[in-house]
């Protein structure tokens, strides 16, 4: 298993474009857009006119040709302000892997200049979190295109994304588990079942969708019939899982940030002492940090092996999200139990933050799945049984 690894051209201008986007309109939004649970629609636009939602396309279709280190940095920093934003881009930079690696050019090309938005729709109400078995159907009709039902229980940027990479039984029963198509956002018997108000994340955009009688074309198919599990494992789980990680670090960092401006600015009026003086205050912030700084570690770890090919890169893939759920919910709560009373403010972020983190626990794959691949991973199992393909 390996990733693209970045382009050799420096990052500073990214680096300085999404800094002013932040500050401009991400940042000034977060809270309204977790408020009012809408999606951050002011955010993702001013990321495509930067052009960073083509960020990891290809430059032979005019993209940034940027891998998977430079893309985690930045979900980290967008999770930092504000998760729901970041969870959007974190999707769509999903999806686009799979559209890079078997999409048509035209779509390609759409998202490499920035004004594709994409998304995964794996999730479904027959299979829930265990993405890799779907039980929506896929058949050919007798105009020559294939016909599309499904009941998908989670999308995100539902109603907003341009494109789904849409999964489905295969058409053929022998073919596999598993296969992918690419549906446009507009056609026909594609349509939203249900509105998304939930404890965190509550801009992205995940709601329900259905497919009735949706049609698209034959060669909407992304890879062959039935590899659509294999291009999941190998295309799809990379890019999901690693991001989901850096997104687990945004939050963590900046909760941890958020605790130590605390600590340090308030101070006990009877006493004149700030709360950073006490020394037990100290250690737990100090342990909070070290939580942080250590995922931060194991993030680098795991983008040097699937960068260098490493042998143990898929089993770091598989480890580094479970690590990061676990962090990010211990870490901002730690943060919230040091700011006391003031975390339960709206001001502070805190709280906003301790929700966000949640998600990560329960994203399929989740941390209990994650930890029986890594368990078959080390025993030499295969990754799922057969009766689970």
């Amino acid at each position: 298993m390996t990733a693209p690894v970045d382009a050799t051209h420096p990052t500073t201008d990214i680096t300085t474009t999404l800094g002013a986007l932040i500050d401009d309109v991400i940042r000034p939004q977060a809270a309204t857009v977790d408020r009012d649970g809408v999606f951050p629609r002011q955010g993702i636009d001013a990321l495509v006119a930067a052009g960073l939602l083509g960020l990891a396309s290809s430059t032979d279709v005019g993209g940034g040709g940027q891998g998977m280190r430079t893309v985690a940095g930045v979900i980290e920093r967008l999770a930092a302000e504000c998760g729901s934003t970041a969870m959007v881009v974190l999707m769509h930079y999903a999806a686009t892997a799979v559209i890079e690696a078997h999409g048509p050019r035209e779509v390609r090309t759409a998202i490499a200049q920035g004004g594709h938005l994409s998304t995964l729709a794996f999730s479904e109400f027959g299979s829930r979190s265990h993405f890799w078995s779907p039980t929506g159907s896929a058949s050919s009709a007798d105009d020559g295109t294939v016909r599309l039902d499904a009941r998908k229980s989670w999308v995100t940027s539902a109603g907003e994304a341009n494109s789904y990479v849409w999964s489905s039984l295969p058409l053929s029963p022998t073919a596999g588990s598993m296969t992918l198509w690419l549906v446009p956002a507009d056609t026909a018997g594609l349509s939203i079942t249900g509105d998304f108000d939930g404890l965190g994340l509550r801009g992205n955009g995940s709601r329900p969708m259905t497919a009735d009688g949706l049609h698209v074309p034959a060669d909407a198919m992304l890879a062959t019939d039935g590899a659509g599990l294999d291009t999941a494992l190998s295309v799809v789980l990379p890019w999901f899982l690693v991001l989901n990680a850096a997104f687990c670090l945004g939050l963590a960092t900046s909760a941890v940030a958020e605790a130590g401006r605390h600590l340090t600015r308030t101070t006990l009026t009877h006493t004149g002492a700030a709360l950073r003086d006490a020394p037990v205050t100290r250690r737990a912030l100090a342990q909070l940090i070290i939580r942080a700084d250590a995922l931060r570690a194991f993030l680098g770890d795991t983008l040097t092996a699937l960068e260098t090919g490493r042998d143990d890169a898929m089993l770091r893939v598989l480890q580094v999200k479970a690590l990061a759920g676990e962090t990010a919910a211990d870490v901002t709560d730690g943060a919230m139990q040091l700011c006391g009373g003031s975390a339960f403010r709206k001001e502070l972020g805190l709280e906003r933050r301790f929700r966000d983190s949640r998600a990560a626990r329960v994203m399929a794959p989740t941390t209990d799945a994650l930890h029986d691949f890594v368990g078959r991973v080390a025993t030499g199992l295969p990754l799922l049984d057969e009766v689970n393909r």
